[in-house]
């Protein structure tokens, strides 16, 4: 499945969810990590449930579909961080005195 196609999925369970339960989720983390996929959709069955909202359930299905290609424990590549700028070369405090 196109990573398009995943997050058109999670962008609209998102969207359901927001509506439905005032949750909000991380739809590009929901899109790529296997395991918050997870988690999402037990959450929107176990809502689908109670509130009687079937809709909550029909995408929790399509996203458990689109979640099968992502195999358990897929995650975004880490991203080194940024290193620091060099420091300054140390200064006088006042140039030319003080009036």
């Amino acid at each position: 499945m196109l990573e398009s196609e995943k997050l058109a999925i999670a962008a609209h369970l998102h969207v359901l969810l927001r509506r439905k339960t005032g949750r909000v989720t991380d739809t590009e983390w929901m899109a790529c990590n296997a395991d918050y996929a997870r988690e999402i959709v037990r959450f929107a069955r176990q809502r689908a449930a109670e509130d009687q909202t079937p809709e909550l359930s029909e995408w929790a299905d399509k996203l458990e579909r689109a979640m099968g290609a992502m195999g358990a424990g897929a995650a975004l590549p880490q991203v080194p961080a940024p290193a620091p700028p060099p420091a300054p070369p140390e200064a006088p405090r006042y140039v030319g005195g003080i009036r």
